[in-house]
């Protein structure tokens, strides 16, 4: 989408290679921990590049834990990028995770190393729905470029798309009655919260897991809340015969994520699906963070 050849790609899960193999036919993927491989013979194998795009382990920055033990050794995996980068040596680099990475306290010591390979940095907080993504999803982007400082990412003043926007209105998908026998109490009481701000003939999301003040709903006229690797969000609609229910499935959940249509998910459970998902980086965010780093009109 950025106009950039994708080399070779790394990532330890086996649907995560399967699933990359039927987007990205004949690219070379290496299903192995960065930290066990050797950037030196990964460079013999595929040759110079010209722009790195990492992710190093979130679980131990975000704020989805809660209070879970934090592992030093997850979150030192960004050092990689700082490995790879000495060996490789691109013009570019992007680097996405979790905004409470700034919270680190190798944090500050970690870009010290990216600029004693002699890089630019700029740090950046980009939020998916300025970008025509139908969800407010907040990223910490760090560029890096070797001959000049990166530029700004400027995000269009334009209207932030609804929720509305990716609910499949005329599937197949199975509702179920609301209030039916067997209903967890606390999904319950997220519906009455929703309806009572509402009325009773609008429809509405129910958001498990995670709390914001927000009273664990939300409306559909505005971006979905972020995406996480969970099943958490329920499409809430009023009929004649009363409220009925059905989680947002993966067609809708890849739309929430700026996904292409082509865009193949064809592998694995639905539950794997939507991990796959809620691991990703919303594709138009990168293409647009790619295109202000490498000097590229954005389309």
């Amino acid at each position: 989408m950025a106009g950039v050849e994708i080399a070779a790609a790394i990532d330890l899960w086996s649907l995560a290679e399967t699933t990359y193999s039927d987007n990205f036919p004949g690219t070379r993927f290496y299903r192995e921990r960065c930290e066990t491989l050797t950037p030196s013979t990964i460079k013999r194998q595929i040759g110079t590049i010209d722009v790195l795009l990492a992710s190093p382990e979130c679980t131990s920055h975000t704020c989805a834990r809660g209070a879970s033990p934090r592992s030093e050794k997850s979150r030192s995996t960004a050092f990689e990028v700082v490995r790879y980068a000495k060996v490789f040596k691109p013009r570019w680099i992007v680097v996405e995770n979790v905004i409470h990475m700034r919270s680190w306290k190798r944090f500050d010591s970690w870009l010290a190393a990216i600029r004693q390979l002699g890089y630019n940095l700029r740090v950046q907080v980009i939020n998916a729905a300025d970008l025509g993504v139908p969800q407010t999803r907040r990223r910490l982007f760090i560029t890096a470029d070797l001959q000049a400082p990166p530029p700004a990412l400027k995000v269009a003043n334009c209207p932030r798309l609804p929720v509305s926007s990716l609910i499949e209105s005329t599937s197949t998908f199975t509702y179920t009655p609301l209030l039916r026998k067997g209903r967890a109490k606390p999904t319950l009481l997220r519906a009455q919260r929703a309806i009572k701000a509402l009325g009773s003939n609008r429809p509405f999301l129910i958001v498990y897991y995670g709390s914001d003040g927000a009273g664990g709903w939300q409306r559909i006229d505005k971006p979905l809340r972020t995406v996480t690797t969970v099943d958490r969000f329920g499409h809430v609609r009023p009929t004649k015969n009363g409220h009925e229910i059905r989680m947002l499935q993966v067609p809708e959940l890849k739309r929430a994520m700026g996904f292409p249509d082509k865009h193949l998910f064809a592998r694995g459970t639905r539950r794997d699906k939507i991990k796959l998902l809620g691991n990703a980086v919303c594709p138009p965010v990168m293409e647009a963070v790619v295109r202000n780093l490498t000097g590229q009109p954005n389309c």
